[in-house]
């Protein structure tokens, strides 16, 4: 349909015309909402497993203390030393990881489809006469 031809369209035609456009509006705002909802699931899943890998080296963590506190109370030598040092690698590797998942819960947080709500609300308001609807 040319440019002139939709000009020239008669008010039943656009008013036959605003349930399709309605449902084409509620189309677009599910599809919007699942994108949504899959990325901040995806970045709140990421950083669970991120927090499952923390826990796991934490664990590795407390084990090397125990060990490093036997051996420097047994016997005061370098071998404790070392036991030490490992678990100041682990600590490191606990600390990054724990930082990287807390950054990762937070880009999924709050699960709530935020950019969804806004683009129905302005939906709302087109349809009301309020605004104007924006092309995303």
């Amino acid at each position: 349909m040319s440019a002139e031809e939709r000009s020239k369209r008669s008010l039943f035609e656009l008013i036959g015309d605003l349930p399709r456009l309605l449902t084409e509006l509620v189309k677009e705002e599910v599809e919007h909402l699942k994108e949504e909802m899959i990325g901040k699931l995806k970045h709140a899943g990421i950083g669970a497993a991120l927090f499952v890998g923390a826990g796991l080296f934490a664990f590795f963590l407390l084990a090397v203390l125990v060990a490093a506190a036997i051996l420097g109370l047994a016997v005061v030598l370098p071998a404790w030393a070392a036991a030490l040092i490992v678990a100041a690698a682990l600590l490191a590797i606990v600390a990054i990881l724990v930082g990287i998942g807390v950054a990762q819960v937070k880009k999924g947080v709050p699960p709530a489809p935020t950019e969804t709500i806004a683009s129905v609300k302005k939906d709302v308001n087109a349809i009301k006469g309020i605004g104007m609807r924006e092309k995303p």
